[in-house]
């Protein structure tokens, strides 16, 4: 077992053979979205995304689905499994079975097995002093998803809130592998301070983070001033201020941004300063945006991440 669940990384490792490791992922939850096809489509790349976060590839998923058949029907579980089938296909694998149940609530996710050399794992740990920040994905993801339970979301955004879920990270991995990372993990239910202070594991590391680079979704910021935050991001925020410490300047509403608890969010990659502009390029040749430098790994007996405006 080269990676286990000591580390909380994203995904579990057992080497194969020398030159051959399996890596496997499981994620389930509840719709985020209405529309069956779109949650489908959000699960999937959602689950996947574990398997990019390690530097490997997916090779097939099981699914897992619990359905309130009596108030539901099975029409929208056939759309939701078209979405995640979809999806699967992009990514180059398909749903080769899975279990299904009877349940109140819809649930629905992947387990997902994937393939990578045992030299060529990312982990999620393993960041450097001097390391520079890069984000693939804008975070609100959490906060848009709130306002479209809520109505108050336009749907012009709310589509993109979707399409930004359900993008895969396949071609931010491959740049990532491409050129090699420090460390690696996707942004998701801890948001990006609580994943960033899970990739500083190495004492005397902290990080500092410039807010004003972090991209972020159109209207998040607006959303979270008027409040409109799902309550694990605000648990997210209380979490991280015990290590984190914000310049005066960054305003509640941004503190809560970084904090916001993503759904298939982007990777975050801690990489040696000088890769770092071949890394943009090989992002930028497969067309990821954004690829955002939104800080660096730093010096810090305290493993504080330093917030500027």
């Amino acid at each position: 077992m080269l990676v286990g669940y000591s580390t909380g990384d994203d995904a579990a490792v057992y080497r194969l053979t020398d030159e051959l490791a399996l890596v496997e992922t499981v994620d389930i939850f509840t719709p985020v979205v209405d529309d069956p096809y779109d949650f489908g489509r959000i699960a999937a790349a959602n689950a996947l995304s574990d398997v990019y976060a390690m530097g490997a590839r997916p090779i097939s998923a099981l699914s897992f689905v619990g359905w309130p058949v009596a108030t539901l029907g099975t029409e929208p579980l056939g759309q939701l499994i078209e979405g995640a089938c979809a999806t699967c296909a992009e990514a180059g694998i398909d749903i080769v079975g899975g279990h299904s149940i009877t349940d109140d609530e819809p649930k629905f996710g992947l387990f997902v097995t994937g393939l990578v050399h045992p030299d060529r794992v990312a982990r999620n740990v393993g960041a450097l002093e001097g390391d520079v920040l890069v984000l693939t994905k804008p975070l609100g993801i959490g906060v848009l998803t709130t306002a479209i339970k809520r109505g108050q979301l336009d749907e012009t955004t709310a589509r993109l809130a979707v399409e930004t879920m359900a993008r895969l990270n396949r071609a931010a991995c491959e740049a990532m592998v491409s050129v090699g990372v420090s460390a690696a993990t996707d942004v998701t239910g801890f948001g990006l301070l609580g994943h960033l202070a899970g990739m500083l594991r190495k004492p005397g590391l902290g990080a500092r983070v410039w807010s004003r680079d972090v991209p972020l979704l159109p209207r998040a910021l607006e959303l979270a001033e008027a409040n409109v935050c799902p309550g694990g991001s605000k648990r997210n925020l209380k979490w991280a201020e015990r290590r984190v410490v914000f310049d005066a300047a960054v305003p509640p509403a941004l503190r809560l941004l970084l904090a916001d608890a993503q759904t298939s969010g982007g990777l975050l990659m801690a990489v040696p300063r000088g890769k770092s502009d071949v890394l943009l390029d090989a992002l930028a040749s497969r067309e990821v945006e954004p690829r955002a430098v939104i800080g660096e790994v730093v010096p810090d007996a305290e493993a504080t991440l330093h917030i500027d405006a």
